[in-house]
């Protein structure tokens, strides 16, 4: 990949135009046009300035360093993935929601035994529990690390936080036998506050 070639999908995944891009490094969306096709090159006094607008380093933008593969990913591939981490989460806390509402209504039939009660809860947990892991786990380990990274301190506080209502509302209730579904919420809230923050940032 050329630098031209590199300078337009780098372009491409930030989701900006040329017009908005030269606004970005205070040039003219001609000089954009011509640095994307490799008619001329970026004086050096804007390599800081790019590196800086499409958050890569000198050496991946000067050099034959190949950039990582969710750095250019185009933006559609990117709603794809926004929309598929979504549906995941909405289907999850649904099934939670539905687990619920069948103890509560199960509890009023007579006929049904509580071990079959409990089967039946623990098993549509299992399905959102198994659908979250499913689709957090198939994310790049590049995008799960950076973000463990920059978001480390609050995602400590929020451990230590489900950690200390864990063990108060286990002991109060006695209750271990339900009581670890505290850590699949805590799994939602803290996907949840990353969203929210990259949201914020862009």
């Amino acid at each position: 990949m050329n630098l031209g070639e590199k300078l337009y999908q780098l372009r491409k995944a930030k989701n900006l135009s040329q017009e908005e891009t030269a606004e970005k490094l205070n040039v003219t969306r001609q000089t954009i046009s011509k640095w994307e096709t490799n008619q001329s090159t970026p004086d050096f006094d804007k390599i800081l300035p790019l590196c800086k607008l499409y958050e890569i380093s000198t050496d991946e933008l000067l050099t034959d360093q190949i950039i990582e593969k969710d750095r250019i990913m185009e933006p559609n591939n990117q709603n794809e993935e926004k929309i598929k981490r979504a549906r995941a989460v909405s289907t999850s806390v649904f099934l939670y929601f539905i687990s619920i509402i069948w103890i509560i209504i199960a509890e009023s039939i007579e006929e049904i035994t509580e071990n079959l009660l409990v089967g039946i809860f623990m098993f549509i947990c299992a399905i959102a529990t198994v659908n979250l892991i499913y689709q957090f786990m198939s994310t790049s380990n590049k995008i799960n690390q950076k973000s463990k990274k920059k978001y480390k301190d609050i995602d400590s506080i929020i451990a230590i936080t489900f950690f200390l209502i864990y063990m108060i509302i286990s002991f109060i209730t006695m209750a271990w036998y339900i009581t670890w579904l505290i850590w699949i919420v805590y799994l939602l809230v803290t996907k949840i506050i990353h969203l929210i923050l990259e949201l914020r940032e862009k």
